[in-house]
């Protein structure tokens, strides 16, 4: 479904937004991931955060392109998500629930075609939020919006809008969120001198504080197994990360962050290895 069409409101602005946040922590996260030919695939988690820590073991289970995924959290939550492709052509099916909260429960459905796609959810219980977004257009330009009602209070809680261009080297998009009081612009563009890597800036405004806040990120491809991120906003905070492949699907992150402009401040590191036998 990934291949075709203008994409879906969430990936608008997706590839820099990835550049400029995707595995960036302050905290200690080790995961190991194994995987069978049967189609199980288990993962075990332990993150160190703060000084508390707290774990999760997850299992996945694929057949015929059937999905079932299952998570048990150091608190007892147990979290169960079936994905059933292709009911209807072009669509997805997804339903999830979250132990022992029965009012959890919620049922996605998302449809992509050439030239729109869009996703439904809506809540399980007596009182459900609906959420919704489409985008239209093609895989170079497309417009979209999302918005969720909450049925409890009978009122839009969440309202945004988003347009995107893709270009064979490079992407811009617009985005108008938190029910018109932001909006952020970003521009990235493939650079042949970070060995595939990118360049990035955006600019986000708060209408309703006149805040306006600038950062520019690049990512430079190493050597293929090797990849270093930073980025710097106009209030002074610069992370730097440096993500290496062990072996096939393994990979060693890690990360730093720093207030250039609050000295006294000591630096946040951390790092997260994920391990796949």
């Amino acid at each position: 479904m990934s291949g075709k069409g203008p994409g879906f409101f969430s990936d608008i602005g997706k590839k820099a937004r990835d550049i400029l946040t995707k595995d960036y922590n302050s905290d200690q996260r080790f995961t190991i991931s194994s995987s069978s030919d049967t189609g199980l695939d288990l993962n075990s988690t332990l993150v160190k955060s703060r000084g508390l820590s707290s774990g999760d073991v997850a299992a996945e289970f694929k057949y015929k392109n059937k999905t079932v995924h299952v998570k048990v959290d150091t608190e007892s939550n147990v979290l169960t998500t079936f994905t059933i492709p292709d009911v209807v052509p072009s669509t997805k099916s997804i339903a999830s629930i979250r132990l022992p909260d029965y009012n959890s429960g919620k049922f996605e459905v998302q449809y992509l075609h050439d030239h729109v796609a869009f996703t439904t959810a809506v809540g399980l219980n007596r009182s459900p939020a609906i959420d919704f977004s489409a985008t239209i257009g093609t895989p170079s330009i497309a417009f979209g919006a999302e918005t969720s009602f909450s049925t409890s209070i009978r009122k839009f809680t969440k309202y945004n809008a988003g347009v995107c261009l893709k270009m064979p080297s490079s992407n811009a998009s617009v985005i108008l969120a938190d029910k018109g009081d932001s909006m952020k612009v970003s521009y990235l563009h493939e650079l042949d001198r970070l060995n595939g890597g990118a360049a990035v800036g955006e600019i986000s405004r708060r209408f309703s504080t006149n805040e306006n806040t600038l950062t520019v990120g690049c990512s430079y491809v190493v050597d293929p197994q090797t990849v270093v991120k930073a980025k710097l906003n106009n209030h002074g905070n610069l992370g730097a990360l440096l993500q290496h492949e062990l072996t096939h699907k393994s990979f060693l992150t890690i990360s730093g962050a720093f207030e250039t402009q609050a000295l006294e401040k000591s630096p946040k590191f951390g790092f997260s290895l994920l391990l796949k036998p």
